[in-house]
């Protein structure tokens, strides 16, 4: 029978690892150090193999587990055992982190459901109708903006696979650049939050979430945004391969009332404002003054943002003053502050103590704490209205001069209103209609979520209940609205009202039943792992790695390209969920003899786990598109369009490790 390449391939590796056992392990004097690198080479033998990957961890541990105890005492064995197994479960069962983790799925499910996602994919391929590969640009688009609202990978592929993927092949577009549009756009939920792996990575490393969602932030748009240039950079120099859109397919079909005031004129800012003032034809003044404000929306965002800019950019600087402390002797002098590390490679490890030399003893028996001679001149010599000059509200104090750089943008927000309103035909605002109605509901809940995570207002989980209570509004409002538009009756009548829940259930149960699915395997997946590293501990195969890696004597250079360079290549064979499980808990001990961040090492393997996605043999997006795909459409040619994209991931990688900044600015400007 002859075998497809992937299961070659696959076979290949696990034949690599069996004969690289054989050879290389000491069978005349084995270790506990030995059996655990041989039980961390089956576990991934036996993953390859089919196996669940739960519970063959748990398996794997405890057998082992059970050898590292009997070694010790052999009659405690089986009920030391046990015990490690309880306290692992509970200890993963009590974690608050994960409570996140099935509303933010369930969000994402019911999001995935409310019909969304075609309007906002048709809206968006119109407004970019005009860009170069403008079909895979609006899909590349669409699924940043529904990772971001939901998170989750194959029902990003599939859906984008059933929307997208046949428009693309309608009009032209190679298969390749097609599968590989919609599966590199599909995984971008890996990275963007409200991201599932940035939460178990978290409750692995002991990372803030918070941090991680804050610093994920710019490295996912970045990684978009080098999709999209490809995208338009191919499509310019091979336009047989992504074909411009027919001019039929450019249009959009104007309603009625857009029909009726164009003659007015083109421009539909003056033309509303004719009919505004001069009388609509019979078109009601409050449809012309809603239609009029929709317009002025891009005006009015850009203002406020203008707004925003300015404010924050000459707010005044308020100093507190101390004096009035020093003077009640009640200021404690502040001790000198160590260095927080910036999360750059090779910043030193906080090992300084935080002790302090005691106060003089005069000062001691008197009660007074110590205070430096310029404090203390510093408050016998102040003026006795310093106090209110620098202790007043901000609306008191006086702003600073506005810098160049506000000037700058100022002037080109001013001219972006000129040129959008310049184009702003009746067509154009049409399109923006479409767009307020797709993605405007989605944007609402993007912000409402990760807004008030960013911003310390909510934890994860408080965050994800709000996110799965907005999905569970948005499903039944857009599910009211498709059978009002569909039906007979009015607004409450029975068959629109019948439908609506019957479609709302199916609904709901369909999204429960998943979330449980999910959520299930995400939290055996934890009490396996956890299971696994204490035998994997128990037995030294940490410490074993640990005096290795030490004495290859690297630098945190070396050392952090080996890491992301093994889990780029363990991203061939394994999904995300094995390597954060089963290798995270081996790497991370390492990182402070290197100096390394772990919230810029979780971004750095965020970022190269996109890679366990879009690489064969596993590449779960392939199987994701295959399955909703045309039977001509091969998975080979899946395969040959997703690799460009892994090497844009590379490059994303390497920019993310010269310029840290993109990662941790934003944390580091919100929590430093």
């Amino acid at each position: 029978m002859k075998l497809r390449k992937e299961l070659w391939f696959g076979f290949t590796l696990m034949a690599i690892i069996v004969v690289a056992i054989l050879a290389f392990m000491p069978w005349g004097n084995i270790t506990n150090g030995h059996l655990g690198l041989l039980m961390l080479a089956l576990i991934v033998v036996a993953i390859m193999m089919g196996f669940p990957t739960a519970f063959t961890l748990m398996g794997m541990g405890v057998f082992f587990a059970w050898l590292a105890y009997e070694t010790v005492n052999p009659r405690l064995a089986v009920q030391q055992v046990l015990d490690l197994f309880v306290q692992r479960t509970y200890g993963v069962m009590s974690n608050d982190v994960l409570i996140a983790i099935p509303l933010f799925l369930f969000m994402g499910y019911l999001v995935e459901r409310a019909a969304l996602i075609d309007r906002l994919f048709k809206s968006l391929h119109l407004a970019l109708a005009r860009i170069p590969g403008s079909l895979a640009v609006a899909t590349i688009v669409t699924c940043a903006i529904f990772a971001t609202a939901t998170g989750i990978v194959g029902a990003v592929v599939t859906l984008m696979g059933l929307l997208a993927f046949p428009a693309m092949l309608k009009a032209g577009y190679n298969v390749k650049v097609a599968a590989g549009a919609v599966t590199a756009g599909g995984c971008l939920g890996i990275l963007i939050p409200p991201s599932v792996l940035l939460i178990v990575y978290g409750a692995t490393a002991g990372v803030s979430v918070v941090q991680l969602y804050a610093g994920a932030f710019f490295p996912g748009f970045m990684l978009a945004g080098l999709y999209i240039g490809y995208v338009i950079v191919l499509a310019k120099l091979k336009p047989g391969l992504m074909p411009p859109l027919a001019e039929s397919d450019r249009r959009v079909t104007l309603p009625p009332l857009s029909r009726t005031l164009a003659h007015r004129g083109s421009n539909a800012l003056t033309g509303l404002w004719r009919a505004l003032v001069s009388g609509g034809a019979g078109i009601p003044r409050r449809t012309v003054i809603g239609q009029l404000f929709i317009s002025l929306l891009p005006a009015l965002f850009i203002f406020a943002i203008l707004c925003f800019t300015y404010r924050g950019a000459t707010a005044p600087v308020i100093e507190a003053s101390t004096a009035g402390l020093v003077e009640a002797g009640g200021l404690v002098a502040a001790p000198e502050q160590t260095k927080e590390p910036e999360g750059l490679i090779g910043a030193p490890p906080e090992n300084e103590s935080e002790l302090k030399e005691p106060p003089a003893a005069g000062a001691q028996e008197l009660g007074v704490p110590p205070a430096t001679e310029e404090l203390k001149a510093g408050s016998a010599s102040k003026p006795p209205d310093a106090e209110k000059s620098t202790g007043g509200t901000p609306a008191e104090l006086e702003r600073l001069p506005v810098p160049i750089w506000l000037w700058i943008v100022l002037v080109m927000g001013v001219a972006t209103v000129v040129v959008i309103y310049r184009l702003w035909n009746w067509q154009r605002l049409e399109v923006f209609k479409m767009l307020i109605t797709s993605f405007f509901p989605l944007a609402l809940l993007i912000l409402g979520v990760l807004g008030s995570i960013v911003f310390g207002l909510a934890t994860p989980s408080e965050a994800a209940a709000v996110g799965a209570f907005g999905g569970f509004f948005l499903a039944a409002a857009y599910r009211y609205i498709a059978h009002l538009r569909g039906g007979t009756g009015g607004p409450f009548s029975s068959a629109v009202m019948g439908g609506t829940l019957r479609e709302f259930g199916t609904i709901i149960k369909e999204s429960s039943f998943l979330t449980a699915k999910t959520s299930a395997m995400v939290c055996w997946l934890f009490v396996g792992s956890g299971i696994f590293s204490a035998a994997f501990a128990l037995l030294g195969g940490q410490e074993l790695i640990e005096k290795w890696v030490l004495s290859l004597d690297m630098t945190p250079v070396q050392f952090m390209i080996l890491a992301q360079s093994i889990i780029f290549l363990l991203g061939w064979p394994l999904e995300w969920t094995e390597i954060i499980i089963i290798f995270m808990p081996i790497f991370i001990p390492l990182l402070p003899h290197f100096g390394i961040d772990p919230l810029f090492f979780g971004l750095l393997v965020a970022l190269n786990l996109q890679t366990a996605f879009l690489s064969p043999p596993v590449a779960m997006a392939a199987f994701y598109l295959k399955g909703v795909s045309p039977p001509h459409v091969t998975l080979n040619q899946i395969f040959a369009g997703m690799l460009p994209f892994m090497g844009i991931q590379v490059i994303a990688i390497v920019l993310l490790y010269v310029f840290p900044g993109i990662g941790l600015w934003l944390p580091h400007v919100l929590y430093k």
